[in-house]
């Protein structure tokens, strides 16, 4: 089945900004991470498809050869790692043809491979997040083996230099008007050969194990933001580098506040007495609670804001504010008496309904006005 494209899996035009397409991203994750739709194989697919794009239009190399060649661009780059230029992307197209044509692949100098990269998805709480922390990940990797020290041969018995390319790890090839320089095919560009395999990791010079790390989070960041651990990701071969890790936040739900960017905000429930006679309510923050000021004659759904109140962004900048909204809330399970109080109180309002319920008198005179036009 043929990929979407990354920007209609985001919902963002091709000239999104990497905010536009954090904020699409972690409005995507929010609604499908697994955690909040267990058991759905869709929202799975969805969350990882999102995750996908995401990691894609965030990085600005990957995300020039995707815009050049497409899905294709990036198949051809698959392990190019750090520094990958979106140019080369035609040179590793031809050279998986020429490849196919004359028995090879494309090597790294001297026939070595920089190790795979790894993510890892971290989840916080939103305290975590807003006030940094240091998290144990554990996680699954590759490693040089440690009985040959990534030789890939059995200790007390050296690989040989390879007698068909003479230890260079490369041959050439000609056809026709080319001469194309391939790897070794007997050595597959190790320049070496290994007589006495090791037992541990059968001549691979790699072993998978799991790893712990203790990951320090800065403070402020959010859903999308990712942490990189350079060397912290699988062992090269042949001698290559290593890959990088990283780690890839996703913030919980939390019970209380819900963010966007550097703001927070909540619903507080206050009593129709305090909304109708005003008063004092205590609300959370993260730091701690604040008192608000509720005015008489409050109506449901006003909202407060605490400057300062919400998230300090982990790229520098102002921090953000809490907005409260108040939802007047109505009682419930009244008594006998408690409901006589409320018909007579109630009764007390209509002799002047105009001064004590503006908008209902408001709304009601406007579905008065709509039925008489449609009835004209």
């Amino acid at each position: 089945m043929s990929k979407r494209d990354y920007y209609q899996v985001l919902s963002v035009p091709r000239n999104a900004t990497d905010d536009d397409i954090k904020k699409a991203y972690r409005r995507l994750a929010m609604k499908y991470h697994p955690d909040r739709n267990p058991d759905d194989k869709e929202a799975e697919e969805k969350f990882k498809e999102a995750k996908e794009a995401y990691e894609v239009l965030t990085d600005a190399h990957k995300r020039a050869a995707y815009d050049q060649f497409g899905h294709a661009g990036l198949d051809a780059a698959r392990g190019g790692g750090p520094g990958f230029n979106p140019a080369d992307a035609f040179g590793d197209i031809f050279g998986d043809v020429f490849g196919d044509i004359f028995g090879g692949g494309r090597r790294g100098r001297g026939g070595a491979f920089r190790g795979a990269d790894l993510r890892y998805e971290l989840a916080l709480d939103l305290e975590q997040a807003v006030f940094g922390t240091t998290s144990e990940i554990e996680f699954q990797t590759v490693v040089e083996c440690h009985e040959c020290s990534g030789s890939g041969s059995e200790p007390g018995h050296a690989p040989s230099t390879c007698d068909t390319c003479g230890g260079a790890g490369q041959v050439r090839i000609s056809q026709g008007f080319f001469t194309v320089q391939q790897p070794c095919p007997r050595c597959k560009g190790r320049g070496t050969i290994i007589t006495r395999p090791c037992r541990t990791c059968a001549g691979q010079g790699r072993t998978r194990e799991s790893r712990k790390l203790s990951v320090k989070v800065p403070s402020g960041v959010d859903t999308g933001d990712r942490i990189r651990l350079p060397g912290e990701g699988e062992a090269g071969r042949q001698g290559g580098p290593r890959g990088d890790l990283y780690v890839e936040v996703v913030v919980r739900e939390h019970p209380i506040f819900e963010r966007d960017g550097a703001h927070l905000s909540c619903e507080v429930p206050i009593s129709f007495a305090t909304a109708a006679l005003g008063g004092s309510i205590e609300v959370p923050t993260l730091d701690g609670h604040a008192v608000i000021k509720v005015p008489a004659e409050t109506q449901s759904g006003r909202v407060f804001r605490l400057r300062e109140k919400g998230v300090k962004p982990v790229r520098g900048g102002a921090t953000g504010d809490l907005f409260c909204r108040v939802v007047i809330e109505t009682p419930v399970d009244l008594t006998d008496e408690q409901k006589r109080m409320l018909r007579e109180f109630e009764a007390s309002l209509t002799g002047d309904p105009t001064r004590h319920h503006p908008r209902e008198r408001s709304w009601l005179d406007g579905v008065k006005r709509f039925f008489e036009s449609i009835g004209s």
